[in-house]
């Protein structure tokens, strides 16, 4: 089975798209990847593009950065694609997105009490959200959501993660997540409450079950009395 970070990429890249070359995202900025902002040419420089079967040179990078980002944004970024156009390489793509989902949820762990132990449907929704709004816009425009998490309020929390710009598919999906956990969380109590109910319904059985050897053994005894003296 998946692990929760393995679901989190698959949920980004059908949310962002996984885009191997350079194109503008909605509000300008040269991108690559999942969602990957390349915030100058000089980020651009530091990736493993290919040309074909070979890296590509630092002067092709340059030259491939400049023509996207002089180029009109919010286009289909297939139409940014060259015919002869800079790759980046899937393995990258993943590498970098793990490793970014790795730093996300660093942050999220140092920032939400209990983290570790939210259910993962939680932990899905949040790092959706930490990916798309960045940490700063997640914790100082959602207090209310993360509030009601902090209280154990999955609700609340679901009401309170709607995002202006990400599709309403993607919104719903995320307050599907933090309904989940409180499913998720009420099925753990009534399972705890079930196993402690065996628990106890055992304990009494067996203190039932020696009170009636207990029972048995003293009328054993008195029988026993009563035949020897008879005998004598």
């Amino acid at each position: 089975m998946a692990t929760y970070l393995e679901q989190s990429m698959e949920k980004l890249k059908e949310f962002e798209g996984s885009i191997p070359w350079m194109y503008l995202d909605t509000v300008g900025k040269v991108t690559v990847g999942v969602g990957l902002m390349l915030v100058n040419d000089q980020a651009a420089h530091a990736l493993p593009f290919m040309m074909g079967d070979r890296p590509a040179t630092r002067e092709e990078i340059q030259h491939e950065f400049s023509r996207v980002q002089g180029m009109k944004k919010g286009l289909l970024a297939k139409l940014y694609l060259a015919r002869k156009g800079l790759l980046l390489p899937d393995e990258t793509i993943n590498d970098h997105l793990h490793g970014t989902l790795l730093g996300f949820e660093g942050y999220l762990r140092s920032h939400i009490h209990g983290y570790d132990v939210l259910p993962e449907a939680a932990k899905l929704a949040l790092l959706d959200m930490i990916y798309n709004l960045g940490p700063g816009r997640l914790f100082s425009q959602y207090e209310r959501l993360l509030g009601a998490i902090d209280q154990g309020d999955w609700k609340t929390a679901a009401a309170a993660s709607g995002r202006r710009g990400p599709s309403a598919r993607r919104n719903e999906w995320t307050r599907q997540q933090f309904l989940l956990a409180g499913e998720s969380v009420d099925l753990k109590g009534e399972a705890e409450e079930t196993s402690g109910a065996m628990v106890l319904l055992g304990l009494l059985s067996g203190i039932a079950a020696a009170a009636a050897v207990a029972i048995m053994l003293g009328e054993l005894d008195r029988f026993a009395g009563r035949s020897f003296r008879t005998r004598q």
